[in-house]
C-alpha cells in the first residue's frame, strides 16, 4: 500500500467520540464525493461514491453510528482497469434529508446547496470539528506523494469555494496551504516536509506522522553525509590540483634556472615538495630543514610560482 493509502487507512479507523465531530467529518466526505438524487416524486436519496475502500467503510460507520440509519452498499468492479467503485446509499427520503440538514448541506430554504458545499462553516466552528473536517476531505479527495521521493500533500476540489474553505481551515492551524488550478479542478496543497508533518498531526494520523519523521531524519542524514563527502572531495581535488601546479612550476625552474641558484629557504621548499608530492602544507612545513607553519609554506610556494611565471614571461619575450 502507498504512503497515502496508509494515511487513509489509519484515519479511516478513527472515530471521534463527539457527535458534532462525526457530523463534521461526514459533511466533508459528502461534500467531496457525495451526490443527492431527486426522483419524480421529489423524494431525495443520498449517495456517496468512491474508489477507496477506507472512505466507503468510514462513510458507512459514520452514517450508522451518528444517525442510526440503514444504508445500502453496492460495489462495481471495472475489470479493464482492475479497480472497484463503492456506493453508500441512503435511500429513505427522511433519512437523507436528516443527514443533509445535520451536515449543513441544505440552504435555509431546504434546498441542496450548489455542489454540496457546507453552508457558512456551521459544522466546523470548533477546533476539534475542524480536525475532523480535514480528515474527511483528505479521506475523500486527498493524496500524498511518497516521502522517499518528494514532499507533496494535496486535496483536489471541484470548486474554488471548497478549495478556499479548506485553505482557510488549514490556516487556522498555521498551515500555509496554497491553491493551484489543475485542468478542471482546484488543488489545495502543501510542499514543505515540516508543514506536512503538522497537517498529519492535525488529522491525528500519528502513526503516519512518525513514519514520515523517520524518513525525513534518514533523508537529512544522507544529505548531510553527501554534503560532507562532496566538500571533502572538492577540497582533495583542490589540494591535488594545487600540488600538481606547484610541482610543474618547480620542475620548470629546475630546467631553466636550476634549483641551486635559489635562496636556501626556497630551495629546501622546492626539493621537499618534489620529494613529497602528496603531502599537505602542514606536513611539508614539518619536513623542512627548518620547520615552518602552513602560512610560511604557502608563502614560499607562492614565491616559487611567481618565479616560474616570471621565467615563462621572459622566455616568451625572448621568443
Amino acid at each position: 500500500m502507498s504512503f497515502s493509502g496508509n494515511i487513509k487507512e489509519e484515519i479511516s479507523r478513527q472515530l471521534s467520540p463527539a457527535r458534532h465531530c462525526q457530523i463534521a467529518e461526514l459533511a466533508a466526505i459528502i461534500s467531496m464525493c457525495g451526490a443527492v438524487m431527486i426522483d419524480s416524486r421529489g423524494q431525495a436519496a443520498l449517495k456517496i461514491h468512491t474508489e477507496n475502500l477506507a472512505v466507503a467503510r468510514k462513510s458507512f460507520t459514520l452514517l450508522r453510528r451518528t444517525f442510526n440509519i440503514v444504508v445500502d452498499i453496492a460495489i462495481r468492479v471495472n475489470r479493464e482497469k482492475g479497480s472497484s467503485y463503492y456506493y453508500i446509499v441512503v435511500k429513505k427520503h427522511e433519512d437523507a434529508i436528516r443527514v443533509l440538514q445535520a451536515a449543513k448541506l441544505l440552504n435555509p430554504y431546504g434546498d441542496v446547496e450548489e455542489e454540496l458545499s457546507v453552508v457558512k462553516n456551521v459544522v466546523i466552528q470548533e477546533t476539534c470539528c475542524k480536525r475532523s473536517f480535514l480528515r474527511g476531505v483528505f479521506l475523500a479527495s486527498g493524496s500524498m506523494s511518497d516521502p522517499e521521493k518528494s514532499y507533496h500533500f494535496e486535496i483536489v476540489c471541484a470548486s474554488m469555494g471548497k478549495a478556499q474553505q479548506i485553505q482557510k481551515i488549514m490556516r487556522c492551524f498555521a498551515l500555509d496551504a496554497k491553491i493551484v488550478s489543475r485542468k478542471k479542478t482546484l488543488v489545495v496543497y502543501l510542499k514543505e516536509g515540516a508543514q506536512i508533518v503538522d497537517v498529519l498531526n492535525v488529522m491525528e494520523a500519528h502513526q503516519s506522522l512518525m513514519e514520515l519523521e523517520n524518513i525525513r531524519i534518514l533523508k537529512d542524514m544522507r544529505n548531510t553525509v553527501n554534503r560532507k563527502v562532496n566538500c571533502e572531495t572538492a577540497n582533495i581535488n583542490k589540494t591535488v590540483s594545487a600540488a600538481v601546479k606547484q610541482i610543474e612550476d618547480i620542475r620548470y625552474i629546475e630546467e631553466t634556472k636550476g634549483l641551486d641558484k635559489l635562496p636556501e629557504g626556497l630551495k629546501d621548499m622546492a626539493l621537499t615538495r618534489l620529494t613529497y608530492p602528496e603531502a599537505s602544507l602542514k606536513e611539508l612545513g614539518a619536513l623542512l630543514q627548518n620547520p615552518v607553519g602552513k602560512s610560511g609554506v604557502n608563502h614560499r610556494l607562492r614565491k616559487l610560482s611567481e618565479m616560474a611565471e616570471e621565467i615563462r614571461a621572459k622566455q616568451g619575450g625572448t621568443l
